[in-house]
């Protein structure tokens, strides 16, 4: 494997060294990498991959500069960057951050481009600061999902997820998208920000429909659509979703119960976790356990 398509290319500029979780590399060249940062700055070389980086942890300040440009702000679950081929980067963070990274290798996106009939050499990868894009969210956490759990699925299945996130950055954030606006109907940003903010901090809490469209300004029913439109998920199952996930890691920490996990992500009992981590995951909090690495 090239160095520069993998975790070991990022260097700490301080003692603090990042926490690789998981770092697998697969048949089609596709790179999964779930990283955790601590405080600091971190320098990324030009890698020979477009990089894909979802934001999978608590909400944490972070500054970069990169191509030419600089952005600060609030990183929330869900924002991504996308880092073109060839383009060096510099972040500081301000506490703990953890991201699920995806290293597309440049023959994914040739064989994307050459199936809508585009030369390949013409395609440029646009330079993404935490944007939304909830397909490549919800195709980048089915992925963390499949490498954490050894790919119980098989390489056809990866193979077509790596298409399909591929197919989403050539349409979307390329020179031949079309360039990015304001979709009436959702969120502004930063509204969107404070209420994932808001969910992430508070999934212990018995967190009500006003108590996030307060968050936002919005009434109950107006926020409820917008929500919608800016996630791709009504608001409870979003928040059903998060718990679950949240659970699914505590389950590592054997001197929690079951019944104490539920309660930390609130859930009313473990029965109710159970029951949501069965239909979201296929597998019982017992069974989740003994499977975790």
């Amino acid at each position: 494997m090239n160095s520069q398509s993998g975790s070991k290319a990022f260097r700490k500029t301080q003692d603090s060294q990042p926490l690789i979780l998981h770092h697998e590399t697969n048949k089609n060249g596709l790179h999964l990498i779930l990283r955790t940062d601590s405080a600091g700055f971190v320098e990324s070389p030009a890698f020979q991959n477009t990089i894909i980086s979802i934001q999978v942890g608590r909400s944490v300040q972070i500054s970069c500069r990169r191509g030419g440009y600089s952005h600060r702000g609030l990183a929330v679950r869900g924002d991504i960057d996308v880092i073109p081929s060839g383009v060096p980067g510099i972040w500081e963070i301000g506490g703990k951050e953890t991201s699920f990274c995806l290293g597309i290798p440049a023959k994914i996106l040739n064989a994307v481009a050459e199936d809508l009939q585009l030369d390949p050499s013409k395609i440029e990868i646009r330079n993404r600061f935490q944007i939304r894009d909830w397909q490549i969210e919800n195709i980048g956490l089915v992925l963390k999902a499949e490498m954490e759990c050894g790919y119980p699925s098989g390489q056809l299945f990866i193979d077509g997820l790596a298409l399909a996130i591929a197919a989403r950055l050539v349409h979307h954030h390329s020179s031949v998208s079309p360039n990015p606006k304001e979709h009436s109907g959702h969120l502004p940003g930063l509204k969107l920000k404070q209420v994932l903010s808001y969910i992430e901090e508070n999934l212990d809490q018995n967190i009500s429909l006003q108590d996030l469209a307060a968050v936002t300004g919005f009434s109950a029913s107006h926020f409820k659509t917008l929500f919608r439109k800016s996630v791709g998920l009504p608001v409870h199952q979003y928040l059903i979703r998060r718990r679950v996930e949240i659970a699914k890691n505590l389950l590592a920490d054997e001197t929690l119960s079951i019944s104490q996990i539920a309660f930390q992500t609130g859930f009313a009992h473990q029965s109710h976790l159970a029951y949501h981590m069965r239909r979201l995951l296929g597998v019982s909090p017992k069974s989740a356990r003994e499977i975790i690495p």
